[in-house]
C-alpha cells in the first residue's frame, strides 16, 4: 500500500471567491481552498467551501472533507459527500497512464445524472490512495465560499428626513389645510342634506 499524501498544513485557510470551474486545473482549486504552505491567515475570517453541481447547483461535498487532488485528472478528491451524489452501479476500464489500468465506478448528480466523477474500485498499488474517495471532476462543479456573501440590507430601513422646525412647520401648515377641506366638505354636506329634507317636506 502506497502511503497517503502529507497533509496540508493550513487545512482551514481558502481563497474568499468562488473558483471558475472552466478555466482552472486542480492545483489551483487546492490552492483557493488552503492557500500556499505558509501563508498566514491575517483575517481568519474565511469559510469553508460548499461544492455544488455545475449544472443544477445541487449540493454535493464541502471542504470539510477535503481529501486531496489530482494534478493530471484535473480532479478533487473527497472522504464523504452528500446524498446527492450517486454511485453507479457498473465498474469499467479506466486508462490513467500508459500501462495503467483501474476500474472505477462513475458518480452521478441526482438532480440532473450528470457525471460529477469517479470512484477507483480497483488500482494499482501506486493508486491505492486514490481508492475509498470520490473524485470529482473541477470541469463538472462549482463551490461557493461560506460566509462570502456581501449584499445587506440597511437596518434603519428607507431614509428618514430629519424632523427640523422648518419641515415641521410644512407639515402643520398642511394639517391645517386638510382640516379647512373637510370643514368646508362638510358644511357643503350639510346644505345638501337640508336642501334634500327640504324637498322631501313639500312633497
Amino acid at each position: 500500500m502506497a502511503t497517503r499524501e502529507k497533509p496540508l498544513k493550513h487545512r482551514q485557510k481558502s481563497l474568499n471567491c468562488t473558483f471558475e470551474t472552466s478555466s482552472i486545473d486542480s492545483t489551483a482549486v487546492e490552492e483557493k481552498l488552503f492557500g500556499q504552505e505558509g501563508e498566514v491567515d491575517e483575517d481568519g475570517d474565511d469559510g469553508p467551501v460548499v461544492f455544488i453541481c455545475g449544472k443544477c447547483k445541487l449540493p454535493v461535498g464541502d471542504s470539510l472533507s477535503w481529501d486531496g487532488s489530482e494534478d493530471g485528472q484535473n480532479q478533487i478528491r473527497l472522504k464523504r459527500v452528500t446524498d446527492n451524489v450517486l454511485v453507479g452501479k457498473d465498474n469499467r476500464m479506466y486508462e490513467v497512464s500508459k500501462r495503467s489500468f483501474c476500474l472505477i465506478v462513475d458518480l452521478l448528480c441526482r438532480g440532473c445524472h450528470s457525471v460529477l466523477g469517479m470512484v477507483y474500485a480497483s488500482t494499482p498499488k501506486t493508486l491505492d490512495h486514490k481508492r475509498f474517495t470520490f473524485c470529482l471532476n473541477v470541469a463538472d462543479i462549482d463551490s461557493y465560499v461560506l460566509g462570502s456573501a456581501s449584499q445587506m440590507l440597511a437596518a434603519e430601513g428607507p431614509k428618514e428626513q430629519p424632523v427640523t422646525l422648518e419641515y415641521r412647520g410644512i407639515v402643520e401648515q398642511q394639517l391645517t389645510e386638510m382640516k379647512m377641506l373637510v370643514m368646508s366638505m362638510a358644511l357643503r354636506l350639510e346644505e345638501i342634506e337640508a336642501g334634500l329634507q327640504e324637498g322631501c317636506d313639500e312633497a
